[in-house]
């Protein structure tokens, strides 16, 4: 709120347009008051992008004559464009949120590409690693979503399955008085 003086009488209180961002977060945060279920997302919602960004890593790319000569081939997969919309997307909402999402998943990455490389040496299938993280997180955030006292739209869930991330990293932020 920043305060305006209108000739020399009493300061007004002029209210400060509130951003997108703040109205997601504000809509998630009425939205979703349950407090096991806030548990249940702060665990679950991780989860839930890291087996999406699993499955898209696994889904095959074509192989281009002009990346294998460049040497790209193993850099470039869908996942590389999922990452790069989710970031925009977050980017044009909370450029300080999209940054710590962005090492969030470079650290997810890191996992999958091990977990890639186990595979080589005899270790799980992946597509049932990520797969399995998924629905079995995506079960555990509908759980949540029913606990919640008032019926929740479709919407309203999808809304908390692709803003959620940031969501939960503006409390981080905001405990530590940075703004975001």
């Amino acid at each position: 709120m920043k305060k305006a003086k209108k000739g020399g009488s009493t300061p007004q209180v002029v209210a400060e347009p509130q951003r997108k961002v703040d109205e997601l977060f504000a809509r998630l945060s009425a939205n979703y008051t349950d407090p096991i279920n806030r548990r249940i997302q702060i665990i679950f919602l991780p989860l839930f992008f890291f087996g999406l960004l699993g499955v898209i890593w696994l889904i095959p790319f074509p192989q281009f004559a002009f990346l294998e000569r460049l040497g790209w081939h193993t850099f470039l997969n869908w996942a590389s464009f999922f990452i790069a919309l989710v970031i925009y997307l977050y980017l044009k909402l909370s450029p300080s949120l999209s940054y710590v999402v962005l090492f969030c998943i470079g650290i997810m990455s890191y996992f999958i590409v091990s977990l890639e490389m186990a595979v080589k040496t005899g270790g799980p299938n992946l597509w049932l690693v990520f797969g399995s993280v998924l629905i079995i997180s995506f079960i555990a955030l509908l759980i949540g979503k029913n606990r919640e006292p008032r019926k929740l739209a479709p919407h309203d869930f999808f809304q908390l399955l692709t803003v959620g991330p940031i969501w939960l990293w503006h409390f981080v932020i905001k405990r530590f008085k940075i703004k975001y």
